[in-house]
């Protein structure tokens, strides 16, 4: 299965996303880890999520194979949908989730962990946008949100990137935490990917997006391509 968790005696959630080659999910693995997330809130055991992956990467985004192997529309509104909901329930979950990244982390990987509240990266690390080259957009207002804005819930949870700690604390005063950090939130994260989401659609109509992952398919890359870094924001865990 792509998408498995475990919960130990402290409450500390473990949520794994294991889809050989390069992690990228189909559109039951976005919709599955969503899922998966969400059950984890509304659990009372549990205090704190960790979300990571096995293999060379952490996410490399929807899974262009599917995509192109569907007619018409589906698999396209589908991960559409299957995106937005699981960036949501990174946002929403009642318990601070906590992002560990190794490797290549693209397209919706990016809309994970920018919605995540605590980024633990390690020093292979790389983030990027590759969208253009697949004639999509998206994501780039989760990317927006990898800012100090993260060093602030760590200091809020009195937490710097340790899920022991935060589970350490007050279930009651966490959860209320994470609800009052997303009240304040500059940004209305839902929106704003709709917004970009719908782009990817008219550039989906037109023809042009099924040009790019044809192209990329042909070339027959098993693994995603080298990813700029985006500079770690001040403060960020590593």
């Amino acid at each position: 299965m792509p998408i498995t968790c475990s919960i130990d005696h402290d409450g500390i959630a473990e949520v794994v996303m294991d889809n050989p080659p390069v992690n990228a999910l189909t559109v039951a693995g976005w919709f599955e880890l969503a899922s998966t997330i969400r059950s984890l809130g509304a659990d009372e055991s549990v205090r704190v999520v960790v979300l990571r992956a096995e293999g060379r990467g952490f996410n490399a985004g929807v899974d262009i194979k599917e995509m192109q192997a569907s007619e018409g529309f589906d698999a396209l509104v589908g991960a559409n949908r299957g995106c937005y909901e699981a960036f949501a329930a990174v946002y929403e979950c009642a318990v601070p989730v906590i992002a560990a990244v190794n490797g290549y982390c693209l397209g919706g990987g990016i809309g994970l962990v920018g919605n995540a509240d605590v980024i633990v990266a390690a020093d292979d690390a790389t983030f990027g946008l590759p969208e253009v080259d697949r004639g999509a957009l998206g994501a780039a207002t989760h990317l927006s949100r990898l800012v100090p804005q993260h060093k602030m819930r760590a200091m809020v949870y009195a937490a710097l990137a340790v899920a022991a700690e935060i589970a350490a604390k007050s279930p009651t005063v966490i959860r209320a935490a994470k609800e009052s950090l997303n009240g304040i939130d500059l940004w209305d994260v839902k929106r704003s990917y709709r917004f970009e989401q719908g782009f990817t659609f008219e550039l989906n109509l037109s023809g042009v997006a099924d040009e790019h992952r044809d192209r990329f398919l042909a070339e027959g890359k098993a693994s995603p391509p080298s990813a700029p870094s985006t500079p770690r924001a001040p403060g960020q865990a590593r």
